[in-house]
This record gives structure tokens, C-alpha cells and sequence, in this order.
């Protein structure tokens, strides 16, 4: 079973922390991670823009980052249950993303959580254009449009 664990920066908790919390576990378990270890942080534009400066080198906040803590997943060995690593996720580039593409919050919420668990699984994509990673976190949100976060 998956230990979440999930934080704040700089933000005051919503209601959704818990759903939040069983969407990633039914994510999980759809990527076949269902045994990680992994951290979430909901932050706001310059806390994120600070660790993409720090990490990637870029002076401007994103929507999520995710830092790898098992450098290879897949070769662990069977008994082990993986500290997979962490996600972070600005709220307010968020909301910008969701107001962008016509989406609502909890949809937008949901394509980054998986887009970060790819991410933790080795996944990566183009700066710009289609990818199997985009394609495979497509699929994957759309077979758990069911699961509801309630933001």
C-alpha cells in the first residue's frame, strides 16, 4: 500500500486534502506503483518559481516539478517499497492552466498529479509537441474521470 504524504507551503488547507489524497492512491495503483512512497506539495507561484530557479535554472514559476528519489524504479528489488520522491504543485499556475484550456480545477489538479507520478517513473516529454508520456497521462485521466477529488 502507498504511504502519501501531503503538505502545504504557504497556503491555508482545503477541504479536498483527502480526496486529493484517495485520487493519488487510485493513480497509483493504475501505474502499478501501489507500494511508493511519495510526497505532494501544494505551494503558490514563488515558492515553485524559487526551487525551478534553484533546480532547473528557470526564472519563472511552472505548474509542477518532481524530483526523483529512486533513481531506478524498476530495477529495485521486489520486497523493497520504493521513496519514489516528491511532487510539488503551484495552486496558482494551476488555476491559470485550468482558465486557459476551458477545464475545471479538479481536472486540471488531476493531469498534474499524474503528470508528476510519470515523471517519477522515468517518464519525460518534449518541451513542446505530443509525447507518449502526454498521451499515456491522457489515458490515464480519463480512466479515472470516476475518481473525485471535490475541489
Amino acid at each position: 500500500m502507498s504511504e502519501i504524504d501531503i503538505r502545504l507551503e504557504g497556503l491555508p488547507a482545503p477541504s479536498w486534502l483527502e480526496g486529493c489524497r484517495e485520487f493519488i492512491a487510485s493513480a497509483l495503483l493504475e501505474l502499478g506503483a501501489g507500494d511508493w512512497e511519495l510526497s505532494v506539495l501544494f505551494c503558490d507561484d514563488p515558492f515553485i518559481r524559487e526551487l525551478n530557479r534553484r533546480y532547473r535554472g528557470l526564472e519563472e514559476p511552472t505548474d509542477v516539478l518532481s524530483f526523483s528519489q529512486e533513481p531506478d524504479l524498476a530495477h529495485r528489488a521486489p520486497a523493497q517499497s520504493p521513496l519514489a520522491g516528491d511532487i510539488v504543485i503551484s495552486l496558482d499556475t494551476l488555476a491559470r492552466n485550468a482558465r486557459r484550456e476551458g477545464q475545471p480545477l479538479e481536472t486540471e489538479l488531476k493531469r498534474l498529479l499524474i503528470h508528476g507520478m510519470l515523471h517519477l517513473q522515468g517518464l519525460d516529454h518534449a518541451e513542446a509537441g505530443d509525447s507518449e508520456m502526454l498521451r499515456v497521462q491522457e489515458r490515464l485521466l480519463e480512466r479515472l474521470r470516476e475518481k473525485r477529488i471535490e475541489l
